[in-house]
């Protein structure tokens, strides 16, 4: 089946849903069937360890009866399997509580676009086969366990995924589009017992030609890998801390978690009253664009069937707009941002595409020049998020830096301090890397506390 064709039966599946719904009685109803296709390969010690290869379809279907809502789902989509989905969907809406912000867009709010042309989403070569997976997995391994002082690879893996989906809503909108992803990674270890240590390097891309070389990434997590030989817990106290690219991305997450049209109307955000108030340095601009073509998490319309496009969340460092669906909208008395996405059993919700801060002017190794003592973080594990009110807590490992200099790899200990206070001292270094989601440089944080030895 060609890819055309299986975009075609997605959207059969998805507009027979719909149809049905409304048969068995919803007022409204929107519907999403999506087929995916993926393998992995797995190895170690330069032979196999684990191969895996999915295919198959699913279909969800969201019923809307007088302000009640329910959701249901199944891989099986036979004409019956559909009729009664839609029966069990519009039965169990009729119980559930009635919320008169639901509803599904009107109309005029839909956006004309209904594919992803321009956007670069899918990769149209033939699926890689195991034996070319297994190929680039070997070569991320060798070129780890070529570094001395590695003792093994952990895992180094190579994978393949595609999927089309397509969304239909009895409000007349009909759209979908295929993407696909490719990935790489290998997990290097040095040491032994108590004093072992590992690291990792990933990458992933939509298009095969865009990917690094399989030896690239293998050399890079066995250089992180040897980089935290002989870890030991830093010292107390409160300190600044450079969070490394490879976690930045982490606090612009929980910010934009804190800007997000679902903890905002709930009561339970640490911004909910920031709205045009200074929440990031001067000079700092955080912006969404899902439209960047080839780029992962880049999406046409969002899943409500309206236009994604460009904006800025906070500009000059000033909070200018939350995250919203159509329902967070309306609880705020404001219009969607066209930011909803959902899943195959769940309500839509808002969420982000392609976010970027603005980069520095100072390398990382500038930053670190700068701090006299503190730590880079480069892992965290754990957290303690309050949402309302923005305290923070997290275990990390990292490197101890003393008079500027990196000293010593560090472990086991955690970090500390309020998200709004943080952010407002956060100086960024000019090194984010592009194809990622969150397009985040490593960021430096004043006067945090570090809990070590």
């Amino acid at each position: 089946m060609t890819q055309d064709d299986m975009q075609t039966d997605l959207k059969r599946l998805a507009e027979a849903l719909i149809h049905k719904a409304q048969r068995a009685g919803a007022d409204q109803a929107d519907a999403l069937a999506m087929r995916g296709q993926s393998v992995s390969i797995d190895v170690r010690g330069g032979a196999l360890e684990q191969a895996e290869r999915a295919e198959g379809v699913e279909i969800g279907l969201r019923v809307l009866i007088g302000g009640r809502q329910a959701c249901v789902s199944s891989s099986d989509h036979s004409d019956d399997a559909i009729a009664r989905m839609a029966e069990r969907a519009v039965a169990m809406a009729k119980e559930a509580p009635v919320d008169d912000y639901l509803g599904l867009a009107d109309p005029d709010q839909l956006t004309a676009r209904r594919d992803a042309a321009g956007l670069d989403l899918c990769d149209h070569i033939s699926e890689p086969s195991p034996a070319e997976l297994q190929d680039m997995a070997l070569r991320a391994e060798a070129a780890a366990l070529q570094a001395k002082g590695i003792s093994q690879v952990e895992a180094a893996s190579a994978a393949f995924s595609r999927r089309g989906l397509w969304l239909a809503a009895t409000n007349g909108f009909s759209g979908g589009y295929g993407r696909s992803t490719h990935a790489i990674s290998a997990v290097a270890i040095t040491g032994e017992g108590l004093g072992m240590e590992r690291d990792y390097a990933a990458e992933s891309r939509v298009f095969a030609a865009d990917l690094p070389p399989a030896e690239d990434i293998g050399a890079l997590a066995a250089e992180r890998t040897l980089a935290r030989a002989g870890s030991r817990k830093p010292p107390t106290g409160a300190f600044p801390i450079l969070y490394d690219r490879r976690v930045a991305s982490s606090l612009i997450a929980h910010l934009l978690g804190a800007v997000n049209g679902g903890a905002v109307a709930r009561g339970a955000s640490w911004l909910r009253k920031a709205m045009d108030e200074q929440v990031l340095p001067v000079g700092m601009d955080l912006t969404e664009d899902p439209l960047r073509p080839r780029y992962p998490s880049s999406r046409p319309f969002d899943a409500e069937g309206l236009a994604t496009r460009q904006r800025g969340i906070i500009r000059d460092g000033v909070l200018r707009e939350w995250t919203l669906d159509l329902a967070t909208g309306r609880k705020l008395g404001l219009d969607s941002t066209g930011s909803a996405a959902r899943g195959l059993t769940s309500a839509p919700s808002p969420t982000n595409s392609n976010i970027r801060l603005t980069p520095g002017t100072a390398t990382q190794a500038e930053l670190i020049a700068g701090m006299g003592r503190g730590l880079v973080v480069t892992s965290m594990l754990g957290a303690s998020i309050n949402g309302t009110t923005g305290d923070y807590s997290r275990g990390a490992a990292g490197f101890w830096v003393e008079n500027g200099q990196i000293a010593y790899p560090v472990n086991e200990c955690t970090i500390a301090g309020n998200l709004r206070e943080m952010l407002m001292t956060l100086t960024a270094a000019n090194d984010a890397l592009p194809w990622r989601a969150h397009e985040v440089p490593s960021l430096l944080v004043q006067g945090m506390t570090v809990a070590g030895a």
